[in-house]
């Protein structure tokens, strides 16, 4: 069955004029006919099942049947801090992030990092990036949204308020379980092609991050965060 984000109240019972997208998505695409139902969300917790009523030249309706509370959410929670790349990598990164049940993604710059939005282009990006994370969503089942927060220097972000388990994704460090004492509620750092420098490392180290170092391989900067997750999601998942 298809599922649509709507940027819309949502309750049983009610009649619900579709938005523009998703007026254009699933009629005009799809080519839906009357009775054909599909599941709505709105970001603000759990689903809806929606029957289609009536289709007009410019706009169609649904009748809101049922609710259901699934979120479908991980069982450990993560703010990802995720210094930005170029091209259709960061698009990866955040989607697959989605699809793993990140909760929140906060966009970095570092001494290394090869991209910076200009304030022109900063809206239009995180729009962009925000609407990545929303079709991860219709695909993946979550029905909670991870927020795009705009980019801020590493540095700044490490002394920010974060959890109290803090991992920074750190090659050619030590290998230990980092995870044998953490807590469901999670700030995971990654950094650029090229990795952080040194001294962002011990500043995040300074700040109590702990270095988690995967394997003896370096990973690229958008499959760090799919390699991290998904070892997050066994460790909570199997306790």
């Amino acid at each position: 069955m298809n599922r649509f984000y709507i940027e819309a109240e949502l309750n049983v019972g009610r009649i619900l004029e579709l938005t523009e997208s998703v007026f254009h998505h699933w009629v005009r695409v799809l080519r839906a006919k009357e009775q054909e139902q599909a599941i709505f969300f709105n970001g603000q917790g759990g689903e809806y099942l929606v029957t289609l009523t009536a289709i007009n030249k410019k706009n169609a309706f649904v009748s809101v049947n049922h609710f259901e509370a699934s979120d479908r959410t991980p069982p450990f929670k993560v703010i990802l801090g995720q210094v930005m790349s170029k091209g259709d990598r960061m698009d990866y990164a955040i989607q697959k992030a989605t699809e793993l049940g990140v909760g929140t993604i906060q966009l970095l710059t570092s001494d290394r990092c090869e991209m910076r939005l200009k304030y022109e282009r900063d809206q239009k990006k995180l729009e962009h990036w925000q609407s990545v994370a929303i079709a991860a969503c219709e695909q993946c089942g979550m029905n909670r949204i991870p927020k795009i927060i705009p980019p801020i220097h590493v540095n700044d972000w490490v002394i920010s308020e974060l959890p109290n388990s803090r991992f920074v994704l750190a090659p050619n460090k030590d290998q230990k379980n980092v995870l044998l004492d953490s807590s469901d509620n999670i700030a995971l750092l990654i950094g650029p092609e090229g990795g952080l420098s040194e001294d962002e490392i011990a500043t995040a180290n300074q700040q109590q991050f702990q270095n988690w170092c995967i394997g003896e391989r370096v990973l690229r900067t958008e499959t760090a965060p799919v390699v991290a997750l998904s070892i997050l999601n066994f460790h909570f998942s199997s306790k």
